[in-house]
């Protein structure tokens, strides 16, 4: 019998290029309004809080791809790892992240479209957005990798050129009129606990890096691969992201905004006028398709895993397009889902996916402490001890203490989910009496760099 799998192609600036792509350079921009408004003017300080958080998770999930070269992400790496329930639960949440990047892709770039023609219906934009990330990550993730380097290329320009502005304008003295100042990292007036609920805002910014475990079945040397590409991804992001944050307080600063969706416009405009706007309203655009379609990819892998698993619909999740070689009903069904991007605020969704994404990540630093840590016995050394044992706990309290920032909507609406997934998970193992269905990984059976179309069994 032959079962149809994906195509092992990927390497590692491919994987570089698609968690980037997936990550979206352009999100500073999107997400600067919120953030600004929700930290108070400390954005950069924000962003740091997040960026540590997000460094001692992205090391667990690298030691975790060596592990378990396989797709599926934190649901893989709990299952694996800890219990196959509770990879379950932690699979269905970070569905959360997953299914609704997509539709957050859609919804900034809406935000965006409809401040340049307020004529054309908010609903229209959302519609044709989702077709044009739908369709090319049907068409292979080869594809994706290769149009997503090009469009990761012009984001990044654009940023250096909106940099460069910036410096300009304050050397003319706009804003702050210094390069120099303490005030977007720290100020003595604004609580911690108002900073750490812009930083929990901010981990979306970043949630890029754990999409790239999920191309683990499609990477060529997953083992070594994935866990570098992570890294290098994540330092780029980082520089990216503190930098503009730094700059875009300085030339304005405090935190008010005739509209928070779309506060950037304001700041584009200050620093370049309207060329430079029209400009900046394009290269979102960009960077939101190739995130959109990132994140497509990424969410149609973890759901593949659940239904190969037949913890979901196997004929739906599980099912690989003959041609292709992508999970194409899942795709679909990802699409639809975006569509309700039409009744949703950015707002929202954003805050919703970070509740989903937080406990993903502090399942993954307990994972690499049950893996290594307690069943392979890592702990001989000082080293080990740091590096299965504290560096995934530091790694695990940091991303709950981010948690417990949402806001209460986030925590009420990501409990409801998680009520509804422990349900589902009730009725496939009659109350626990049968155990879930899982994949058996064996590494002789998806050998390295070679190109994969089947597997006889």
């Amino acid at each position: 019998m032959k079962r149809q799998t994906l195509m092992r192609t990927l390497t590692l600036s491919q994987v570089v290029f698609l968690g980037i792509a997936w990550n979206n350079p352009m999100v500073f921009f999107n997400t600067y309004g919120i953030a600004t408004v929700t930290s108070q003017g400390v954005i950069m300080g924000a962003y740091i809080i997040a960026f540590l958080a997000i460094m001692f998770t992205a090391f667990s999930y690298g030691k975790m791809a060596k592990a378990f070269p396989i797709a599926g992400s934190a649901y893989t790496f709990t299952q694996k790892s800890i219990n196959p329930q509770l990879g379950f639960l932690i699979g269905w949440t970070i569905m959360l992240d997953y299914m609704l990047t997509p539709m957050v892709t859609c919804l900034m770039s809406t935000v965006f479209l409809h401040a340049m023609f307020p004529g054309v219906p908010h609903a229209l934009w959302i519609i044709l957005l989702t077709a044009t990330i739908v369709i090319p990550s049907i068409l292979g993730v080869k594809f994706t990798a290769s149009t997503g380097k090009i469009f990761v290329i012009a984001q990044v320009i654009f940023v250096f050129i909106f940099w460069i502005l910036t410096i300009k304008s304050l050397l003319a003295g706009e804003g702050a009129g210094t390069l120099f100042s303490i005030q977007p990292l720290f100020n003595a007036d604004i609580d911690l606990p108002v900073i750490l609920a812009g930083a929990s805002i901010l981990c979306f910014s970043f949630l890029g890096f754990d999409s790239l475990t999920t191309l683990s079945e499609e990477t060529i040397n997953p083992e070594k691969t994935i866990p570098r590409a992570i890294i290098v991804m994540l330092l780029i992001m980082g520089v990216i992201y503190i930098g503009s944050a730094y700059l875009a307080q300085l030339v304005h600063p405090g935190f008010s905004f005739e509209s928070t969706d779309s506060a950037a416009m304001e700041v584009v405009y200050m620093v370049g006028g309207n060329m430079f706007q029209s400009l900046f309203v394009t290269a979102v655009i960009l960077g939101n398709f190739s995130s959109g379609v990132a994140a497509t990819t990424s969410a149609s892998r973890v759901l593949y895993a659940m239904g190969r698993d037949s913890v979901l619909p196997k004929k739906v999740f599980g099912h690989i397009h003959s041609r292709y070689k992508t999970p194409s009903t899942g795709i679909i069904v990802i699409g639809i889902i975006s569509l309700l991007g039409i009744a949703l605020t950015l707002d929202q969704v954003i805050k919703f996916i970070n509740f989903g994404a937080l406990i993903a990540f502090a399942s993954v630093n307990l994972s690499v402490i049950a893996h290594y840590f307690i069943r392979n016995r890592k702990r001989s050394t000082f080293t080990e001890y740091m590096r299965y044992l504290v560096m995934p706990l530091i790694g695990a309290g940091f991303t709950l203490w981010l948690w417990s920032h949402l806001e209460l909507d986030a925590l009420i609406l990501g409990g409801i989910w998680m009520a509804i997934g422990m349900g589902y998970l009730i009725y496939m193992t009659k109350f626990f009496r049968q155990g879930l269905p899982e994949f058996s990984f064996d590494k002789e059976i998806i050998p390295e760099n070679v190109l994969i179309e089947d597997i006889k069994m």
